[in-house]
């Protein structure tokens, strides 16, 4: 059994840096002031708590392949420490694939992955902020307090009461997806409850899993300490897994300490003059913060921007991506097949900014390989889109998967029917200079903590599995 550092030694274990809160008021004022429409400075009070032990166990649930089908695939796969939270992909390789990052293939043989997962991997920057009451690209799960649960989700009624935030409830699906970490039906049973829709009734995917854990003498020590009120192995359920999980990710990945948090906590040269000029053209002339607003630079909201398809994408694998559109079913209610402003065709949540100098490829396909071209395609979408080059994406080859790529870039029909949805139809001039600003400041907004993430990671995990392939 692998050895696991001392309760009191978990937190320095992680060697998880937070920023200092500023507690001057009028100096944040005084910077707003010179600058409209910057934020509040954003300070730990804004996340949640966590004990220790909570997160020390979500840190090895987040790395143990014992949550997959075929115990082949953790978390972290996609979402790794070394990887900035993310994979480094257009579209993630899911189960069955084999390496980590960029280097990750496929897979082989009987193992050979059926198809890439459908939208890039997220990453895991602030997602524990109480700001967030929606989770994924198209928004599926979120808050509403009139289900049992206290959430939306594709789990419907199946999902369980007890989850305390949306992340955590983010946390109980991608062990319930056969492309990402479940596996294929007859492969295994997680699996084949998984194709029945069978997440949390008897022998579902949920108390399967569950199930496991229990079985191993190390994770049961680990979640008695974490909840003292399991007294008994049989009271630890997968709830239990996606609370710590949450935990890890809120602690490990809360980056609120970039220069552009020292400049709104009152330090004037926390920004160079470059850094600055770009700032003023964020919240100005380019137009980014009608969108990129808040302490995190999202509203929240979901907006559709000319996009590319990259993948036959989720749901409608004819016609594209749908995004928002596939939770809400705000559709086109003329019969034009135009959808009007208020509907949700093509639009997905607008993602954060902290870090995203770190986060490629960017868009909810991972289109874009650089950040200048993923601020290029925001200045102007509708040219930017019909001048995709397929180049930007990053994915593995395998012959019958690149042939699905770009089916829908390929389709003029398709093409244009995302350019009008575009909520952007002007472009925005900016010059060389001024571009050159703006990716300064988007750099200023990545917190030098997260640049070396290799303590988040733990050496070894209670099944004693391998953490990486």
């Amino acid at each position: 059994m692998p050895s696991f550092p001392e309760p009191n030694d978990k937190r320095r274990s992680l060697a998880i840096k937070v920023a200092l809160s500023c507690a001057l008021a009028s100096c944040a004022g005084a910077i707003q002031a010179k600058q409209p429409g910057l934020p509040n400075p954003i300070t730990d009070a804004d996340f949640r708590s966590h004990s220790d032990e909570k997160v020390y166990l979500g840190m090895l649930l987040f790395y143990d392949k014992i949550l997959s089908g075929n115990k082949n695939i953790s978390c972290a796969t996609c979402h790794h420490s070394l990887t900035d939270t993310g994979d480094g992909l257009s579209l993630p390789v899911g189960e069955g694939g084999k390496g980590l990052g960029v280097a990750r293939d496929t897979g082989k043989g009987k193992h050979e992955i059926p198809e890439r997962v459908p939208r890039n991997a997220p990453f895991v920057f602030n997602l524990g902020a109480s700001e967030y009451t929606e989770m994924f690209h198209d928004g599926r799960v979120q808050e509403n307090q009139n289900e049992p649960s206290g959430f939306d989700s594709p789990a419907g009624d199946q999902l369980p009461v007890g989850l305390e935030s949306v992340l955590a409830v983010q946390a109980m699906f991608p062990v319930t997806s056969g492309t990402e970490m479940a596996g294929q039906p007859g492969e295994n049973r997680v699996a084949n409850a998984a194709d029945a829709n069978n997440l949390s009734g008897s022998g579902g995917v949920w108390p399967r899993l569950a199930k496991r854990l229990r079985k191993i003498p190390a994770y049961v020590t680990l979640f008695q300490e974490a909840y003292p009120e399991i007294s008994d192995p049989a009271g630890i359920t997968f709830v239990h897994a996606a609370k710590a999980i949450a935990a890890y990710e809120d602690t490990a990945f809360r980056a609120i300490n970039s220069p552009f948090d020292q400049y709104l906590q009152s330090d004037p040269h926390a920004l160079s003059k470059h850094e600055k000029e770009g700032m003023k053209l964020f919240y100005g002339k380019a137009g980014c913060s009608e969108c990129h607003s808040g302490p995190l630079q999202t509203d929240h909201g979901y907006h559709a921007v000319a996009m590319p398809q990259i993948g036959p994408g989720k749901g409608d694998f004819e016609n594209g991506d749908f995004g928002r559109e596939q939770v809400t079913h705000d559709i086109d209610t003329d019969g034009d097949g135009v959808p009007q402003d208020d509907a949700d065709r093509y639009k997905f949540r607008t993602p954060s900014l902290r870090n995203t100098a770190l986060t490629g490829p960017w868009g909810h396909g991972g289109a874009y390989n650089s950040l200048e071209a993923m601020v290029r395609h925001q200045l102007d979408p509708v040219t930017s889109l019909h001048d995709y080059d397929i180049g930007e994406a990053v994915l593995p080859s395998r012959t019958d998967l690149d042939a699905e790529d770009f089916v829908h870039m390929s389709d003029p029909d398709n093409v244009q029917a995302i350019a009008d949805a575009s909520e952007i139809q002007e472009s925005i001039a900016l010059s060389e200079t001024e571009v050159a600003e703006l990716i300064a400041f988007l750099h200023a907004l990545t917190d030098p903590a997260s640049l070396d993430l290799r303590t988040t990671v733990p050496i070894s995990v209670p099944s004693g599995l391998r953490l990486a392939d």
